[in-house]
């Protein structure tokens, strides 16, 4: 089974700076995944830029099952968020906000994260998540994935707005595989045209055999997918 972690920043080609489904979905096609977690996904909305983006690459990609939850409604307009792609039927889908900070003391932006969790045809539990950029946002982000994970037959997959180093995965390090460790060199996922650090991950639990894992050369958003190979 091949899965990908893809952050499309709302669908916005990288290079041209419009709205472009094609370019993301011949990246997510060139890799031929059979389940894909997407960040930074938007839905219709009464303007032009304003689409169902998950369904349009549902559509474009052929992977026929999808799910959007968002996570904010931006300018009470669209709601922005994580969004799956999948091969295989979903059985039932929910969303589990992230709790805010109590006091936003970083001094960085903040945004309202939630964690979309999926169960597949098959036994498989999808987790998708976007951290936030603040650290306190980033402590809650890692405990609500540790509460929502699956023993067996789960991933885990998202951007995470952290650099592997980073001790706030060590309780998701204590559950879960990085598939990064089969990379035969370090991998950068951003920027896209000339990475300088991985922020996107693919985690899998212990009964997970993985096969394969990269970073491909692919400039379509602003992030670089990640995908890996696995035996479930």
């Amino acid at each position: 089974m091949k899965i990908m972690s893809f952050n499309t920043q709302h669908c916005l080609n990288f290079i041209e700076q419009k709205i472009d489904y094609q370019i993301m979905a011949d990246a997510i096609k060139k890799v031929n995944p059979d389940i894909v977690g997407l960040n930074e996904m938007r839905n219709s909305a009464p303007a032009s830029e304003y689409d169902n983006q998950a369904a349009i690459l549902s559509e474009l990609t052929e992977l026929k099952h999808h799910y959007f939850p968002g996570a904010i409604v931006v300018n009470d307009k669209y709601s922005y968020g994580n969004a799956l792609l999948s091969k295989l039927p979903i059985l039932s889908a929910e969303t589990t906000p992230v709790p805010d900070p109590e006091s936003r003391t970083e001094g960085g932006t903040y945004e309202t994260r939630c964690l979309l969790k999926a169960k597949l045809e098959g036994g498989v539990t999808v987790l998708v998540i976007h951290f936030g950029l603040n650290p306190d946002e980033q402590k809650n982000a890692v405990e609500t994935v540790v509460e929502n994970l699956e023993d067996e037959k789960c991933i885990l997959m998202g951007d995470f707005n952290v650099v592997p180093e980073n001790e706030v995965l060590n309780p998701i390090r204590a559950r879960m595989k990085d598939t990064a460790d089969c990379f035969d060199k370090p991998l950068l996922s951003f920027p896209s045209d000339n990475p300088q650090r991985k922020i996107d991950y693919l985690f899998v639990s212990p009964d997970v055999e993985v096969v394969s894992a990269d970073i491909p050369e692919i400039v379509a958003s602003d992030h670089r997918p990640h995908i890996a190979t696995v035996n479930i």
